[in-house]
């Protein structure tokens, strides 16, 4: 009995250490409150992104309770801004409440709250309430957020209200209402434009392109990203995001190898803890680099975190390479939910035409003539006139340059010609001379990359014509005193 007695006292150890771990949450906040206090009133912009970057760190931290001391801390109480934030942060248990006000009695709060704590406050409550999947009072948090910020118009807002952007059309993208929220972000934009907000630009911009292509409006997405305007960008994240919305475009208006680089750029720029983003890029670009004739490596497939993801878009590939026309229908059908979920349907069923290119390339190259029955049949046309299916693919496929054939309407056949050496002709030249053209131009950007100290061309004459005048100052006074001594 007495030992029961003992475990029944020592029960409520875990909840004073649950409660001593939340002023401490609570205390990093009043610091990152801090800090935006002062970068307001310094108008230092990277104080207050550095705060933001504190407040990522504290995201999985974030408890009502906590959430509640520092509203009552950074917030007047009482006042509309209090009320309306704090009806989205639930009650909690009454002893948590207690520690979590004692706590937060230590320090008054503020008399009059900045225009940047308050900002700060509703990115707080939002991104608590994203978390906790109450998404329909998330949307309703971020309309408010937004039209506050409508009438705010500082520079160091500016930061916040980037982020508030992205989660305002989060929140209406997880509930499905995203086509509500167009009108508002290109209202939103209109009026970051007239501010000369850059960074606000940047991350509505990527809003709507992500809101037209989630409908597959892809004329309209390119109609705003060729009229909106382009400056340096001031996020390596967002301009990731806007290299992968462009590579997009691009590959559903079949300009393969801009989209190809586009994608490609944007998945060695993002950052290596974004893997759900590098994992989207190389799905894209695999199937562009497909498109294009290329065969990806395999390394592509073996990067660390992306097998599992990778492994249909590798079979995909497998099926391509070798040109087996029923392969690649097997791996369409077997993966069709994955194809659909990523969208990239239709660019799989563009690839069937490549397949039967490359199976033709390798029929060319095992046979010196072969008949068309026997083409179709090896490519596995299941058509009802698979002969003149054959013929129409065999004289388009050498039309284009993919083979190197000729075509016996008469006898119904396919003759290859047959490969000379490639070295005899001049396309190793070439391919070494782009080469070498390639790491000159290479080197040049280099060199003009390259600081010089300023106006280090100016000194070098500035010397030369300084030595010119000691010199004809040396010359004058020996010729004076020539004359003196002639003189005397």
């Amino acid at each position: 009995m007495t030992q029961d007695v003992e475990m029944k006292e020592q029960q409520p150890a875990p909840s004073n250490s649950l409660s001593s771990t939340s002023p401490s949450t609570l205390q990093h906040l009043k610091d990152i409150a801090a800090l935006i206090e002062t970068g307001a009133y310094t108008r230092e912009v990277r104080r207050i992104v550095r705060a933001i970057r504190w407040t990522i760190q504290l995201r999985k931290k974030l408890k009502a309770s906590v959430l509640s001391a520092f509203l009552n801390f950074v917030l007047v109480p009482g006042s509309d801004v209090h009320s309306r934030l704090s009806s989205y942060v639930p009650k909690e248990d009454e002893h948590d409440m207690e520690v979590d006000t004692a706590t937060s009695a230590t320090q008054a709060p503020a008399k009059h709250s900045l225009p940047e704590l308050e900002i700060y406050s509703y990115l707080l409550v939002l991104i608590f309430l994203i978390d906790q999947k109450r998404y329909s009072e998330a949307k309703a948090c971020s309309s408010a957020s937004i039209a506050r910020l409508r009438n705010l118009n500082r520079r160091t807002v500016d930061v916040l209200a980037s982020r508030l952007y992205f989660y305002y059309s989060l929140s209406y993208e997880l509930t499905g209402d995203l086509a509500e929220i167009r009108g508002n972000l290109l209202a939103l934009h209109r009026t970051a434009t007239l501010r000369h907000d850059e960074l606000g630009q940047e991350t509505l911009l990527n809003l709507l392109l992500r809101n037209y292509l989630h409908y597959n409006l892809y004329d309209q997405a390119e109609k705003l990203r060729s009229k909106a305007p382009r400056f340096e960008a001031h996020s390596n994240q967002q301009f990731c995001r806007y290299l992968f919305y462009l590579g997009k475009i691009r590959t559903i208006q079949l300009e393969y190898t801009d989209a190809k680089e586009s994608l490609l750029q944007a998945a060695r720029k993002a950052p290596v803890s974004a893997l759900g983003f590098r994992v989207q890029c190389n799905k894209w670009a695999v199937i562009v680099r497909l498109l294009l004739g290329e065969i990806p490596e395999r390394t592509v497939f073996m990067q660390k975190g992306m097998e599992k993801a990778l492994r249909p878009y590798f079979e995909l590939t497998n099926a391509v390479r070798i040109g087996d026309l029923e392969l690649f229908k097997a791996v369409a059908e077997k993966f069709a939910t994955t194809f659909s979920s990523d969208r990239t349907n239709n660019l799989i069923v563009r690839l069937r035409h490549n397949v039967i290119r490359t199976g033709l390339r390798n029929i060319s190259i095992s046979y010196s003539r072969i008949s068309l029955a026997d083409v179709a049949k090896k490519l596995r046309l299941d058509s009802a006139n698979p002969v003149a299916d054959a013929e129409s693919i065999v004289s388009k496929a050498i039309r284009d340059g993919a083979i190197d054939a000729t075509l016996d309407h008469a006898n119904g056949w396919m003759v290859s010609k047959e490969t000379g050496d490639i070295y005899s002709t001049n396309e190793p030249q070439i391919a070494f001379n782009s080469r070498i053209a390639f790491c000159l131009n290479m080197h040049n950007e280099a060199v003009r990359a390259l600081r010089f100290p300023p106006n280090s061309h100016k000194e070098k004459e500035s010397a030369e014509k300084r030595r010119e005048r000691q010199q004809q100052e040396q010359e004058l006074a020996k010729h004076i005193a020539e004359e003196d001594d002639d003189e005397f």
